[in-house]
């Protein structure tokens, strides 16, 4: 099955950005070479010049390239392919916090940092999340100040991207999965001819099969040096033990 992939411009400079796409559509400005979601600022909604000049200016704070994208809507997956199998399936949330009427939105990231599955060293279930220029543009989106006290029930997201490095929840949802969608995760790895892959695909709706004609999925990013970390400890779900099934790869002699 063919895979739908992302429309995408490089930016250099603001005069360039204004052009790369029309005032009504949603977009993703992010830096063109780093992990960890540094410097992505997705919009998705139309955005204003200023809103879409000042993610451009955290871009190109991380990289000398920047790339504008067409946003696509959905849920994101993180698929991780070894020599030709699906190995775990992720769902990412972005970085979020729940209000209960009482606390600041402020408070309420400090109260969720405290967890002690956070940490900031990449080897825990959970990262901490900062109150950055990111996180308060995306504030300022939903009509919220950092300072603002948060309706009781209220989930408000800090960031649009999902990445675990940046706050954002972990939860395996490996068994769960449609079988088409690992199967598709699989091929795109094996026709980029990497043995070991993390695939990031946008799902409309994962409980439906993957179909070219709906166009309810899109591989908005390949990673050949994925990480293992997260698919075994996760927030939620039981996660996933990949790493005996590298070694066994390497040194099939001794496994």
């Amino acid at each position: 099955m063919n895979i739908n992939h992302l429309l995408e411009k490089i930016a250099v400079d603001s005069l360039i950005l204004q052009a790369t796409f029309e005032k009504d559509k949603s977009i993703v400005i992010k830096p063109k070479s780093t992990n960890f979601g540094l410097g992505i600022s997705i919009f998705q909604e139309p955005t204003n010049l200023d809103s879409s000049q000042k993610a451009l200016e955290i871009a190109f704070s991380e990289d000398s390239s920047v790339l504008g994208e067409e946003f696509i809507a959905g849920t994101e997956y993180c698929f991780f392919v070894l020599d030709g199998k699906c190995e775990a399936v992720l769902l990412r949330l972005p970085a979020n916090v729940r209000g209960d009427g009482r606390h600041t939105i402020r408070e309420l990231v400090a109260t969720k940092n405290a967890n002690p599955l956070c940490s900031r060293d990449h080897r825990s279930p959970l990262e901490r999340i900062k109150l950055g220029e990111i996180e308060l543009l995306m504030l300022a989106q939903q009509g919220y100040k950092a300072d603002d006290i948060l309706p009781k029930g209220v989930q408000v997201f800090l960031r649009r991207n999902s990445n675990i490095s940046t706050g954002g929840d972990s939860v395996d949802v490996t068994e769960i999965m449609h079988a088409s969608y690992k199967e598709l995760a699989t091929e795109t790895a094996t026709a980029m001819g990497a043995w070991a892959c993390g695939v990031d695909l946008i799902i409309s709706d994962s409980t439906l099969p993957a179909s070219k004609k709906e166009s309810n999925c899109t591989c908005i990013e390949l990673n050949f040096k994925p990480y293992i970390y997260m698919h075994t400890y996760c927030a939620e779900g039981p996660g996933q033990s990949i790493t005996p099934n590298i070694l066994a790869k390497l040194f099939p002699e001794i496994y």
